[in-house]
This record gives C-alpha cells, sequence and structure tokens, in this order.
C-alpha cells in the first residue's frame, strides 16, 4: 500500500502553523503558502522534480523545531536564547528524513539575509539556492500578509523585493520570486484558495509502508508535539515505542507494526492547538477547559483524514480516548466500534499518561501503574485482556524509557 508522503508533510504543516499561531501570532496555511512558492521559484530557477520535492519538503517544515526552541526557553536553557538554535534544530530534525536530493543547509540558514545580518551571517553566494527561495518567501508571508493582500498591492511587493536584491534577499531569490509573483499567484496563496493550490503546486511524493521516510516522519513529528509542553516530552515517543513492543508481542504482520507505530506516534497531532496554559495546568481543569482538552482528538482526525493511504491510522489514533462502554471521547464509541489496536492504543495512552510525571501527579513505578488500569478494566471502560498483556511486557522497563524500532533512533 502506498501513502501519498507530501499530504502528509502538509498535515503536519498545518499543525505547526497552528503552534506559530498561538506562540508567535503567525498567520494560518503560512508552511503551505512557502512550500507554493519555493516550488513555483524551483521550477523557474530549474530544478528538477526530486529537487522541488526535497525543498517544498523543507519549506513546509521549515519552522519543525519551534516547539523545541519555545520549550528551550521556557525551561530556562541557556541556549534558549539563542535564534541559531531554531534554526540548528529544524536542520538537524528535516535530515531524519532520506531525501535523495542535498539537503545540507536548507533549513539551517532560511534566516539568513544576503548582507550578511542573518543569525549565522551569511552573505550571498555562501548558503543554499534552497535556503535563499524559503527565507525570501518567508520574508514576504510574514511582512506582506499574503494570505489577504489585494492584488492591488502587487507593484509595491515588486518595488520591494527589487530594492532588497542583494540586501535583505539574494539576487537570485529576488530574481525567481519576481518571475513568478502575478496577480494569479497572489490570489493563489489567499486562505481560501491555498489548499487546492498546494495540491496542485506541490510535488506528490508517494511511498510505501516500508519507507524509513514514514517512521522517520511519524518520529519527528512525536517530537514536535512532546515539546509543546514541558510535561510531555516524552510523551508521543514512549507511546509510539510502546506501540512498537506490544506489535511484537502480539505478533503483527510488518505493516500493521508499522501502522500501529504511526498512529501512536501521531496521536495527540490536534494537541498542537491546545493552548499552554490548559495543557500545564497544575490544578484542576474547568468543564470548558476540558471541552479544549476533549477537542484535540477531533483536531487529530481532522489534520490526518485527508492522508491517502493513511485511513488506518487516522482512525487508531482518533480513537485514543473512546471507551469500551461509550462515556469517551470525542466520537462516544463504544466496544462494537472499537477494534483491538484502537483499544491497545487506548491502553497504551493511559498507561504512559499514568507513569509520567504531570503537573497534577508525580511519576509512578510499574507496579504503582498497574492497579489503575485493571480497575479501569474491571469498570469496562479498557480492554482486561490487554491490561494484562501490558502486566507481563511492560514490567521490565518500569522507571525507564522504552525503546523504538532500531531504524527511527537517532
Amino acid at each position: 500500500m502506498n501513502v501519498r508522503m507530501d499530504e502528509l508533510v502538509k498535515a503536519v504543516a498545518v499543525a505547526l502553523d497552528i503552534v506559530e499561531c498561538e506562540l508567535l501570532g503567525a498567520s494560518a496555511n503560512h508552511g503551505k503558502r512557502i512550500a507554493t512558492l519555493c516550488s513555483m521559484m524551483g521550477r523557474a530557477a530549474g530544478m528538477n522534480e526530486d529537487e522541488q520535492r526535497t525543498l517544498t519538503t523543507c519549506a513546509l517544515f521549515h519552522d519543525n523545531a519551534l516547539t523545541e526552541y519555545i520549550l528551550s526557553e521556557r525551561t530556562g536553557d541557556e541556549h534558549g536564547k539563542d535564534f541559531k538554535l531554531h534554526c540548528t534544530y529544524g536542520q538537524r530534525n528535516i535530515e531524519r528524513l532520506p531525501f535523495t536530493s542535498d539537503v545540507k543547509g536548507i533549513v539551517l540558514y532560511h534566516h539568513e539575509h544576503a548582507d550578511g545580518s542573518g543569525p549565522f551571517g551569511k552573505r550571498d553566494g555562501e548558503f543554499p539556492l534552497g535556503a535563499e527561495l524559503i527565507a525570501i518567501a518567508d520574508m514576504l508571508d510574514t511582512g506582506h500578509h499574503l494570505q489577504r493582500i489585494p492584488a492591488g498591492s502587487l507593484p509595491s511587493i515588486q518595488k520591494q523585493i527589487s530594492e532588497q536584491s542583494g540586501k535583505r534577499y539574494t539576487k537570485r531569490a529576488a530574481e525567481a520570486m519576481l518571475s513568478i509573483l502575478t496577480a494569479e499567484t497572489l490570489a493563489m496563496l489567499q486562505n481560501e484558495n491555498i489548499n487546492e493550490t498546494a495540491a496542485r503546486i506541490i510535488p506528490a511524493w508517494h511511498v510505501t509502508l516500508e519507507n524509513d521516510a514514514l517512521m522517520n516522519l511519524a518520529d519527528l513529528t512525536a517530537r514536535i508535539i512532546d515539546y509543546k509542553s514541558v510535561f510531555t516530552k516524552k510523551h508521543s515517543v514512549q507511546i509510539a515505542n510502546r506501540a512498537w513492543l506490544m506489535g511484537g508481542y502480539y505478533n503483527f504482520d510488518p505493516a500493521t507494526r508499522t501502522k500501529t507505530y504511526l498512529a501512536a506516534a501521531m496521536h495527540d497531532l490536534g494537541k498542537l492547538a491546545t493552548p499552554n496554559e490548559i495543557l500545564d495546568k497544575p490544578g484542576k481543569l474547568t468543564p470548558e477547559e476540558f471541552n479544549t482538552i476533549k477537542a484535540h482528538v477531533k483536531g487529530t482526525y481532522d489534520i490526518l483524514s485527508g492522508i491517502t493511504g493513511f485511513e488506518d491510522v487516522c482512525g487508531w489514533a482518533s480513537n485514543h480516548h473512546e471507551k469500551l462502554d461509550g462515556t469517551g471521547y470525542w466520537f462516544g464509541k463504544d466496544a462494537q466500534d472499537l477494534d483491538f489496536i484502537s483499544r491497545l492504543l487506548a491502553c497504551t495512552d493511559i498507561y504512559q499518561a499514568v507513569c509520567e510525571d504531570r503537573p497534577y501527579h508525580p511519576g509512578r513505578t510499574h507496579a504503582d501503574t498497574m492497579p489503575i488500569l485493571r480497575d479501569m478494566a474491571a469498570k469496562g471502560f479498557i480492554d482486561a485482556g490487554i491490561v494484562k498483556d501490558f502486566d507481563t511486557a511492560m514490567a521490565e522497563y518500569s522507571g525507564r524509557d522504552v525503546p523504538g524500532p532500531e531504524r527511527v533512533q537517532h
């Protein structure tokens, strides 16, 4: 079975845009606009389809380290105030994806200016074309609000690009942008048009379930989600690793085990839209706050449901808070609606949440965690058989992390 990797990358980019909007006030669909402009400029600059695919993926993920960077600041990390770290982390993360074109420096230098005034002091000709194109697209989108700018503003934008060629923008980036920036292009970038535009302009990328690209992207996505809060730094990663372990315990076939890992890694993708004051709240949530928390499941479903080849993954990821008696959320499913892997991920999510440090409880050992799961099983909330198997499979990892698949270790 093939999966549309480009659709998955765009879906994760949507979640990143939500975080950037919350933390920095960025606009919706920012990543898709940057990737669309870069694809058009790359084609104008003579890039082949593979090079465009690499460029647009980097463009969609140019701010992939935002949650990690913000967490560094929030936790008082002395490096967190160094803006270069955002670029460095982002480059490290993007290199985990198996590109066939050179990705070196594309994300690392996406905030450089031609005159050397960027964070790394690189000048025109000292950083790769891909970084130059992302930089000009990023600066134009944040500076001119391309999601709603009227076509009549085009001459002033073109004038600004020409005036800043060789200063803020490299000469070849300015030339490439001027060659594609028309009134029609501006219309294509509007929020009401960008989804159709991105689907048409950004090159397709099909991968099989056996491709390391999927596993590595899932691993990266889990880390992006986990860095949203100081209390969830390992949550999605460990749920994915525990799900992988249980897939081996149950002798899942390779495709099913991979899909289970993917669903576990991305189950909280919608939580990127949950405000941090709720995620980090030490006391009891109000009913309104709890409803906001619950909505993250619907967010995960909305983000993943449009990805070709991801139907099982989307369903399993979106069922992780459902209960066998129908009292769970978001969809209120019950035992007859929940297959084995949905039940498995629900147990995995509860186990990890119970055993890890949270603002409202300290971390627990395996021995302290299991009675809580057994009680939930006795009440008909979760699968008693899976709970029993967890007691067997997880005991040796009490107080330590479960390792993940070897192919996604870095």
